[in-house]
């Protein structure tokens, strides 16, 4: 059985909560300390339980606390190499002991979680998500995406539970006052996922075995819950999927989510 909570998600944050029977996990540490012990404090857990805290990649809103959070209460982290490398000055915070490094596309196991880290489309030094197994039950994290292709869809199936990525409404983004670079950078193959592709990749995903999805990372500028939920819903439908067979929620930027078991 798995566990899973959207403490935080989005740009101005990113900290997920994964346990199972016997390990608790953080996935990023991109929110304040304060914050982080007090989302963990709204399912009945805390800090001191947190086994390790694996990091995606080095961008700031998610690793914004990692230094003091590991060092302050001594939780190992787990990143790859290039990712280690791209966040120095968080890294000479945490202590020697606490440092471990996995390859991307390569299992490692925490307790009983097996996980395999995997490669996305994203401008950082070696980007990935998470696949979490424990037992038959599988669970994946996927944000971040500048684009979905068959590498990644192929790592997403069979997942019972996935935390994806709708980032942003086209046009929304395109009459937003962002500078031309910056917009162009999100819409790029190495930016984020926009509503209409995560719903064109759920729909691809219920045909593999996918019975629950939270829409994740939300821009604040370029998107709003009730659309991103709307818009891969008329997604769904328009590729004759059954919204009825699958759960659909989406994660707040700002507060924690519910406990939900997967």
């Amino acid at each position: 059985m798995l566990k899973f909570c959207s403490l935080y998600s989005g740009s101005s944050g990113n900290c997920l909560f994964v346990s199972s029977k016997n390990t608790k996990i953080l996935i990023d540490c991109g929110a304040s300390c304060k914050k982080i012990c007090e989302g963990l404090a709204s399912i009945s857990s805390s800090i001191e339980e947190i086994d390790a805290i694996l990091i995606t990649h080095e961008h700031s809103d998610h690793i914004q606390s990692l230094g003091m959070v590991s060092e302050k209460f001594n939780i190992p982290v787990y990143a790859n190499l290039e990712t280690w490398n791209a966040m120095e000055k968080t890294k000479q915070k945490i202590s020697p002991s606490n440092i471990n490094v996995f390859n991307n596309n390569e299992d490692f196991s925490l307790n009983d979680l097996n996980i395999h880290p995997f490669s996305i489309p994203h401008d950082a030094a070696n980007p990935c998500g998470f696949n979490i197994h424990n037992g038959k039950r599988k669970l994946s994290i996927a944000t971040d995406l500048g684009h979905i292709d068959t590498n990644l869809l192929q790592e997403l199936e069979h997942s019972s539970f996935i935390l994806l990525e709708s980032n942003y409404e086209p046009e929304m983004l395109n009459a937003s006052r962002y500078p031309f670079l910056l917009k162009q950078r999100i819409k790029g193959p190495y930016g984020h996922l926009s509503n209409e592709e995560a719903g064109k990749t759920i729909s691809f995903l219920m045909k593999k075995d996918l019975k629950q999805v939270m829409l994740g990372h939300l821009s604040k500028e370029n998107n709003f819950p009730e659309l991103a939920y709307k818009t891969v819903a008329e997604e769904l439908m328009t590729n004759n999927s059954d919204i009825n067979t699958i759960k659909l929620n989406v994660a707040s930027r700002t507060e924690p989510g519910k406990l939900i078991t997967i």
